[in-house]
């Protein structure tokens, strides 16, 4: 019997028991002693989009309020360049490549596929004769096997909601299917048809299944907000799990027209776009609104609040990422290098910096060890607890840190792999020029390739690298037998 089903029928619903130090505390001290969990995911937020992250043009007072009573890491990064790999590494603490999700998920080519009477995950590598590697295919749901961060706390008595994107399956793989009581926003899209109820676009992009309409015009992000609000308002005497995971600041870029306005009206840097910059203060102002009702219902010190982003910033048509090199679905640190705040106020100094590379992973064994929850024994948790960096009592233990993309994008992405250890990032390519080595202490913007200068660097990172490819079971590309060159 698989140990989801075996938990279900004894009435825990996840794959983990409450420590027996936790449950002491629990029966001993009551319900009110619990922390609440609160991640706010920002669809896209590059590094540099956020005032105290060095942004001169958008504005994020709230944003940079919570920076000022928390830690903010500089070295954060998200586990993919692109949307549900990071998404769902997020839920299970788990790295993309060992999960299987490695693209964003594509609805709409499922939809095609149920239409033709088929609803299977691909296996069949892809690829076309124009492009000289084949692909491991990207699933269309994360299995329900998988064991969230919903999944954990529901059986110490938490309450739990999803708001916003999911993107990580259909409707038989909703947040209500993976350990979440409420879902509000969470279905199968990537971005929403628009920003403005009724969110609807065209019968390909139609409304949200999952947000009924409720006012004609109405912002999303205002939306997502005031049922935020709504949800805490409404929980506020039992521990609860909100993952506010908002749609923007993913295309299409729509913003509240007297936000546009201001925009325009403001001198521009390398950042520009006055469309993007009001989706921004946008989110600010809906992260405002929950600082406020959390302080308004004394749960700030008992409420531990995650702020951060998917992937980097769409470089050019949204943003500029600079320092950074390049944008979101890049193997450089514009595409996977995020912003991260976490505030725990009574624990973490007020403030606060922290250096250390960190990665998406890490948010579900961090939760886990505060709240008291033992990790699953039946799977590998790739994430590191963050709370020695939290509580300023040690360092990570970790060699390095990995990403896989067996993917093409676009017209200049081809599959990549990477690996970070210390200050040194390997980038390997499976077609073209394959490897790029940086050192980020001294160039950040990765402008000096030392692959050919430091080829014992790169045996050294490459041989890393391989090994935890193996260990994941990571799928590679592999050669087209129909591959055409073009003339």
């Amino acid at each position: 019997m698989k140990r989801r089903i075996f938990l279900k029928k004894i009435g825990l619903g996840a794959a983990v028991l409450v420590s027996s130090k936790a449950l002491f505390s629990m029966i001993t001290e009551g319900k009110d002693r619990k922390l609440n969990f609160i991640i706010i995911n920002v669809d896209d937020l590059g590094w540099t989009d956020v005032t105290c992250y060095g942004s001169r043009y958008y504005e994020t007072p709230n944003i940079d309020r919570l920076a000022s009573q928390g830690m903010k890491f500089t070295n954060a990064y998200a586990a993919c360049a692109v949307c549900s790999p990071t998404r769902a590494a997020i839920m299970t603490g788990r790295y993309p490549a060992r999960i299987g999700v490695t693209d964003w998920i594509h609805h709409l080519d499922l939809e095609a596929k149920i239409a033709e009477g088929t609803r299977k995950n691909p296996v069949k590598y892809v690829g076309s004769r124009n492009k000289k590697l084949l692909c491991p295919p990207n699933p269309y749901w994360m299995e329900l096997d998988e064991i969230t961060i919903a999944e954990i706390l529901k059986p110490a008595g938490y309450i739990t909601c999803h708001i916003g994107k999911w993107h990580l399956g259909p409707r038989a793989w909703y947040p209500d299917k993976q350990g979440f009581d409420i879902n509000i926003g969470g279905c199968e899209i990537g971005q929403p048809p628009t920003y403005f109820d009724p969110y609807y676009q065209n019968p390909r992009r139609s409304s949200i299944p999952t947000l009924p309409p409720r006012k004609q015009g109405e912002y999303l992000t205002d939306r997502e907000s005031f049922e935020a609000v709504n949800f805490i308002k409404s929980h506020a005497d039992k521990p609860f799990f909100l993952n506010m995971c908002h749609y923007a600041v993913h295309t299409p870029l729509q913003g509240k027209e007297k936000l546009v306005e201001k925009y325009k009206n403001k001198k521009k840097t390398n950042q520009k776009n006055p469309i993007y910059a009001a989706m921004i203060e946008s989110v600010d102002q809906s992260v405002g609104k929950i600082m406020t009702v959390l302080d308004e219902l004394n749960l700030s010190n008992r409420t531990i609040v995650i702020f951060t982003s998917d992937n980097g910033g769409l470089k050019g048509y949204s943003t500029d990422n600079a320092p950074l090199r390049s944008g979101k679905g890049y193997p450089y640190e514009g595409g996977i290098r995020v912003p991260l705040i976490i505030r725990w106020q009574g624990i973490v100094k007020a403030g606060s910096i922290c250096d250390e590379p960190v990665i998406s992973m890490d948010f579900f064994p961090t939760i886990c060890e505060v709240a008291g929850l033992a990790l699953p024994d039946d799977r590998v948790i790739d994430g590191e607890s963050l709370v020695p960096l939290l509580k300023g009592s040690g360092k990570l233990k970790r060699e390095a840190i990995f990403w896989h993309f067996p993917h093409y994008r676009g017209k200049d992405v081809v599959p990549y792999s990477i690996v970070r250890k210390g200050d040194w990032k390997l980038i390997k390519r499976y077609e073209g020029k394959k490897f790029e080595l940086f050192n980020l202490k001294d160039d950040l913007s990765e402008k000096n390739d030392l692959s050919d200068k430091m080829p014992e660097k790169v045996r050294e990172l490459d041989k890393i690298l391989v090994k935890w490819l193996k260990e994941t079971k990571a799928k590679l590309p592999k050669e087209n037998p129909d591959y055409v060159k073009r003339r």
